[in-house]
């Protein structure tokens, strides 16, 4: 949500964003852009003592804070975790829209799509089957099917060997899945990790790559330079 604000809306017009966004290990902006901000935790009592005009908030704000937005006569948008490229888009769209850019939202919906256009990989011969990947966003968390991150792979000419392995969405895999069917390449977003370290372990002649934490906390203008890596890792095989 915070990066699609400060790329449509003038800093004035932003009373605060999530405190995530100025978190190294959590943002999808640059930590010197989030530092402009204010940053809250997202509380009943923070907002609404900021009177915004507008409040961007998860579906997954506690029933008793959405609450207390409306009490206080505040307007909301609740914006869910977007399962594709076509839901991150229609999700900026909304959001532009809710705050008043809807050309902003337009804009970064057109880099989207030349993005798809440019790194989208073409069929190979049929009957070829895409290399696997395994991609963790977080120490032994992987991403697997009916997520943003697995339509980017699958895109790019990526199987995800965690929804093969039956993932949905994120969660854990045993080593001894991990081991049985190693996947083509494995990506992570920590370089050097205690997940990193076991994985190379584990796997010690399957390639290791890095897909920056950046790219992995947020959909809309991320997405562009998450299709990039992704594509650069697939080329690399």
């Amino acid at each position: 949500m915070d990066s699609v604000l400060v790329r449509i809306l003038p800093p004035a017009r932003i009373a605060a964003i999530s405190h995530y966004s100025q978190d190294p290990s959590a943002t999808s902006i640059p930590i010197a852009v989030a530092r402009r901000f204010r940053g809250i935790a997202g509380t009943a009592e923070e907002v609404i003592a900021l009177h915004p005009d507008l409040v961007i908030a998860s579906t997954y704000t506690p029933p008793a804070t959405q609450a207390a937005y409306a009490r206080a006569g505040l307007k909301t948008l609740l914006v869910g975790i977007p399962d594709s490229i076509a839901e991150s888009q229609a999700q900026v769209t909304q959001i532009a829209a809710a705050a008043g850019a809807p050309m902003g939202g337009a804009r970064i919906n057109a880099e989207i799509d030349r993005a798809v256009a440019r790194w989208s990989r073409k069929d190979g011969p049929k009957g070829d089957m895409p290399p696997s990947a395994l991609l963790y966003i977080s120490g032994d968390l992987a991403t697997g099917g009916s997520t943003l991150l697995n339509d980017m792979m699958t895109r790019v000419g990526f199987r995800n060997a965690a929804a093969s392995y039956g993932l949905t969405h994120t969660g854990t895999l045993s080593a001894e899945t991990i081991v049985t069917q190693p996947p083509a390449v494995v990506i992570a977003s920590e370089r050097e990790s205690r997940g990193t370290a076991l994985r190379q372990r584990l796997l010690p002649r399957t390639p290791q790559a890095v897909f920056p934490r950046v790219l992995i906390n947020c959909g809309g203008p991320t997405i562009p330079p998450a299709l990039e890596r992704l594509a650069a890792i697939r080329a690399g095989l």
